[in-house]
């Protein structure tokens, strides 16, 4: 059975069977379960189409424009490279290595090691040039202890954990998939996935991906609204639950709904008898550090910062929702000018997510006279004052940016600007930070300080934190420390294909500017305008062939990638 409602006879049918495959996974070799990482992948790439088409009719997109692009990336793109990572690592385990044999490790600021994961190998040095992601440490995990757990569950794949609920997202397909493969391969659960009703569409493609699993008794695909949503939580067989979502639904998960849930709440009296682990989302910002930019600088960043803010239509959990100025830096408006030309240039597209429309609204009455209404309305940019906005407290879900300043420049700023994201926004799943090479040589040590002073679970500088989202061996989740009273963020982290232990954040690096103006920057760098900037015109083209190509990599395929990439 794959499609469930609340009968609790149904519910505790799944829920049997999956205790029944817990035995299997039990048994199953390390072997064994790279073999079903292998059919998974089969799998996957034989569906890509059909998982495309079905994501551009959720979200009411045409199939054939190039904003399809953002549903082969992060969708079977996304999910095939957490595959490929779980696969290597299970690889090295059973080989009796460490996943991390061959991996560069560094030291990060603050007594943190630095695992390099992106690139991670000569493919990646190609198609991602000039990008580059660590995962950092918590501070004190030394190198020695990284490498003793690395494998996580893996490393005793004989003791299990019970059956996981995993509460699906209902913006990002590949979300589900990906959170599913971390419960199973990082935790050793058994998993009923219940899909958000959004996404209820893409059941038939999920159930033929994982079919193998869904066989084994190893996972059950489940819709139903908050009724079934309850049921399962609530369900003494269910030993976990993961949640992608909003804190709000996070909080009346674990105290209740309501006013007596707000209660319980105030009390920190948790109704919720099981761990609970999360990915809530909140304000995101992009810190633009002052220095001298082109003409063409500002309208590539001005690009960048409105595809942080629109792919997916702003419905992101990582979608940025502050931006950060600098009221000292000559080009402010310039850039800004820059800024609401691409942001009106946009694609315009259904606001598929349900009650986009009545947040853009709220977003223009919370500010009379300062919201901008852009592209008939359906974008929002505010104009918001630095000492305090609920643009700083409330997460949108929807097109709208909110822009503040600060005073200074140079390392003034950037002390402000840190202070600022981490003590007055919502949230710490996701920072991002433009700034030109120049300045950040400039800055040296300090700029590095900076970095690290930023307390997000993901920190992406010239680069936008969806990036590290895609690599897989990256972590993703909040910044830790969040408690079930104040989940912000979340608690817990997945993806993590290396299956660490003792992490704290990952850092992107990307290139300030494209092939084949990064010369000029003197970072030279391969890439083109990526492919998940929401201005690229080839987009759904190079996520095709670049998922095609992480299903199956070879040589051959790079060519019709780069063709396609350069004319973006």
């Amino acid at each position: 059975m794959n499609t469930v409602h609340d009968e609790s006879t149904s519910l505790d049918t799944l829920v049997e069977e999956l205790r029944r495959g817990e035995e299997t996974w039990a048994a199953m070799s390390l072997s064994a379960r790279r073999d079903l990482l292998t059919a998974l992948s089969e799998a996957v790439r034989e569906h890509a189409r059909e998982w495309v088409d079905a994501a551009c009719a959720i979200k009411r997109l045409d199939p054939g424009s190039h904003l399809a692009g953002e549903e082969w990336i992060s969708g079977p793109y996304a999910l095939l490279g957490g595959i490929g990572a779980l696969s290597e690592t299970l690889a090295a385990l059973e080989a009796g290595r460490s996943p991390l044999d061959g991996t560069r490790l560094s030291k990060a600021p603050g007594n943190r090691v630095a695992v390099q994961v992106l690139p991670h190998n000569l493919f990646d040095r190609l198609l991602l040039n000039g990008f580059r992601a660590e995962v950092w440490t918590e501070p004190g995990v030394t190198a020695e202890r990284l490498r003793e757990t690395a494998g996580l569950g893996q490393r005793t794949p004989r003791e299990t954990g019970g059956v996981g609920l995993v509460l699906g997202a209902g913006n990002i397909l590949s979300i589900a998939p990906l959170d599913t493969l971390y419960e199973l391969f990082a935790h050793n659960r058994v998993v009923l996935l219940k899909l958000n009703p959004v996404t209820d569409p893409l059941l038939p493609v999920l159930t033929k991906v994982f079919a193998r699993f869904v066989e084994l008794g190893l996972v059950r695909i489940v819709t139903g609204g908050v009724e079934l949503g309850s049921a399962a939580v609530a369900h003494p067989g269910i030993a976990h639950v993961h949640i992608t979502g909003s804190v709000t639904s996070h909080d009346a998960i674990v105290f209740g709904p309501g006013e007596e849930g707000r209660e319980r709440q105030a009390r920190d009296e948790a109704r919720l008898d099981k761990p609970i682990s999360s990915e809530l989302g909140g304000v995101s910002p992009t810190i633009v550090v002052p220095g001298k930019w082109s003409k063409r600088d500002l309208a590539f960043q001005a690009e960048h910062i409105v595809t942080q803010k629109l792919h997916n239509n702003g419905y992101n959990c990582i979608a940025s929702q502050v931006l950060v100025l600098s009221e000292d830096w000559p080009q402010k408006d310039e850039f800004l000018l820059a800024l609401r030309g691409a942001f009106a240039a946009a694609t315009a597209r259904p606001a598929y997510y349900p009650g986009s429309d009545d947040r853009c609204r709220a977003a223009v009455n919370d500010h009379p006279g300062t919201a901008e209404q852009i592209a008939d309305g359906s974008r929002v940019l505010l104009t918001v004052p630095a000492d305090g906005d609920i643009a700083f407290t409330e997460e949108y879900f929807a097109p709208v940016l909110a822009v503040t300043a600060l005073p200074g420049q140079g390392q003034e700023f950037l002390e402000r600007a840190a202070a600022f994201v981490n003590e007055r926004l919502s949230g710490t799943l996701g920072a991002n930070v433009v700034a030109h090479p120049r300045t950040i040589r400039g800055l040296g040590d300090g700029f590095t300080r900076f970095v690290a002073r930023l307390r997000y679970g993901t920190v992406a500088v010239n680069a936008w934190t969806g990036v590290g989202y895609l690599t897989a061996r990256a972590t993703w989740g909040a910044f830790p420390g969040h408690t079930l009273q104040d989940a912000q963020s979340g608690i817990g982290i997945v993806h993590n294909g290396l299956l660490l232990g003792g992490t704290e954040r990952t850092v992107v690096r990307g290139p300030f500017r494209p092939f084949p103006r990064s010369v000029l920057t003197g970072r030279f760098t391969l890439s083109p305008r990526p492919p998940w900037f929401v201005t690229n015109r080839t987009a759904a083209v190079t996520g095709s062939r670049l998922t095609a190509f992480a299903g199956r990599p070879g040589w051959a395929k790079l060519p019709g990638i780069f063709a396609s990439a350069l004319r973006g």
